[in-house]
């Protein structure tokens, strides 16, 4: 049976999962108390904002009812799980038509390891098609809205995190990052995010992606961020790159100071597109702010060949789905059964046709959205030859950067080149040139930081007078995780943003939803 919650939404509201968890071991609150408070949250708010595609509170309410909850630093947490979260025996759609009714084989390290930091895991976020656009708004679930104007999109892939923890649904959320997938909804909807190091995150099992995707999650607090990564963080053995962990907590980087920074600013992206006047107010606003904390900034960045690098990025984002697909159907049970049955070699194009018609018959949608279709086209085409260019090329990239930060601590720019776009405004249906063009152009500056596997962190200083949140994007050398969070914790202090609420997240839950 259900408890009834005993904390008012604004009490909720004003803490965060630090906060929230201090309250539980103080015994101020039980576990159980909080997560009926957050099921109440979301019921209430989750239908206007369309980010929690599925629920766990019965599974919830049995583990905290069993004790069986792990008593990690996170203990009692209300959290969730972003839609590309594989758990054993339990259904994950990747935001696609094709899975809608697939139940994961099996999990991974990343997410046993949330598990065991003790989350009460209520659900999935919202997630585009396999993570693969910088929107949500994905054919099987719908599109999710941005809690600060529901007119527009809270950014991709990480959207449904970041509007659930922006509606004030939850205080942290779940969320990966392969070319700003974390950056981009923390910027959109006014939060906080930082994309760790390469080799900092566990990522077994392994992917293509393991070169330039990794873990994090979306919050509203510095210290929430760095208690996730401390908990989260390390790699397994056997990982293509290893960060050592043997240093100082990222908690522990926050009681220092930040020392006086040397800031590189970049307010045109790698090719030289100019961004919105929006944008160019928030780089003005934060440079201002840096100065008047003793910073030194200056306007550089360092020498790029921004085609080659749109085109190998193009490249590996097209082998993504196409590598993904073989994945997952290769460790299916009834969906490989049925590949056999079929007498195709697994990953067949055609197969996917086959297979993909068969799936979504009776849906009225089509198994696969034009995007992904587009990029899996594209990956028909691509060598062996085509993908280990794409990486040489995209290496350089980590070698420019290695150079630019020994004359410079941190690069600033914008996250996006424009405010978060409108629902819609990113059509599918477009050219396949035509449509990769508009994303490059929108998503210009976040990718490089996961070409270079480099820390970078979008934080959340700008409101344009709409009241539209722009994220302030930093970035550092590979390892400075640290200093990153140093940085965002005195940028936290003299210009906070954890009581700003957009106007999604001021409805009280009501006990009869």
């Amino acid at each position: 049976m259900a408890e009834e919650p005993n904390v008012q939404t604004s009490e909720y509201a004003a803490f965060d999962a630090v906060g929230l968890a201090e309250l539980i071991r103080a015994g101020d609150i039980t576990a159980s108390e909080l997560t009926e408070t957050a099921i109440e949250t979301i019921r209430d708010r989750n239908p206007a904002i369309n980010a929690v595609i599925d629920t766990y509170f019965d599974r919830a309410r049995d583990i905290l009812s069993s004790k069986t909850l792990p008593p990690g630093p996170f203990h009692g947490v209300p959290f969730l799980f972003k839609d590309l979260q594989a758990e054993a025996a339990m259904p994950v759609t990747y935001g696609s038509v094709f899975f809608r009714d697939f139940v994961a084989p099996a999990g991974d390290v990343i997410g046993e390891r949330m598990r065991e930091a003790g989350f009460s895991v209520l659900g999935r976020s919202a997630s585009p098609e396999f993570g693969l656009l910088p929107i949500t708004e994905s054919l099987l679930h719908g599109p999710t809205r941005n809690p600060w104007d529901l007119t527009r999109s809270p950014g991709g892939s990480s959207g449904g995190a970041a509007a659930a923890v922006a509606a004030g649904m939850i205080p942290m959320a779940h969320g990966g990052d392969g070319g700003g997938s974390l950056r981009i909804p923390a910027s959109a909807c006014g939060l906080f995010a930082l994309k760790p190091s390469r080799g900092t995150m566990p990522r077994q099992p392994n992917s293509l992606a393991d070169r330039i995707a990794i873990d994090g999650c979306i919050s509203r607090s510095v210290r929430d961020t760095a208690a996730f990564l401390d908990a989260i963080g390390g790699p397994t053995l056997g990982d293509l790159w290893r960060v050592p962990s043997n240093g100082p907590t990222l908690t522990s980087a926050l009681q220092t100071e930040v020392r006086p920074l040397r800031i590189a600013v970049r307010s045109t992206d790698h090719m030289g597109r100019p961004v919105h006047p929006a944008c160019r107010d928030m780089i003005a606003s934060v440079v201002a702010l840096l100065e008047s904390l003793g910073h030194t900034v200056a306007e550089e960045s360092p020498p790029l060949d921004g085609a080659a690098m749109e085109d190998a990025f193009l490249t590996l984002w097209a082998a993504f789905p196409a590598t993904a697909f073989r994945t997952i159907l290769d460790e299916a049970g009834e969906i490989k059964r049925t590949v056999r049955l079929l007498r195709k070699p697994l990953g067949d194009y055609r197969t996917m046709q086959v297979l993909g018609r068969a799936i979504a018959k009776g849906t009225g949608l089509p198994a696969f959205e034009p995007f992904t279709w587009g990029l899996i086209q594209r990956a028909r085409k691509l060598s062996a030859t085509d993908i280990l260019y794409a990486f040489r090329k995209l290496q350089e990239v980590a070698y420019a950067y290695g150079d630019f930060f020994g004359n410079y601590d941190v690069e600033l720019s914008p996250v996006l080149s424009t405010p978060p776009v409108h629902i819609g405004e990113i059509d599918q249906t477009k050219p396949m040139d035509e449509l990769t063009d508009q994303l490059a152009k929108y998503v210009g500056f976040t990718p490089i930081a996961n070409f270079a596997g480099l820390p970078a962190m979008s934080v959340p200083l700008y409101w344009t007078d709409e009241e539209v949140p722009i994220g302030a994007h930093f970035t550092s050398a590979h390892g400075n995780d640290a200093l990153l969070i140093q940085l965002a914790r005195q940028l936290e202090q003299a210009r906070p943003w954890r009581d700003k609420r957009p106007p999604a997240a001021s409805s009280k839950p009501s006990a009869d939803k």
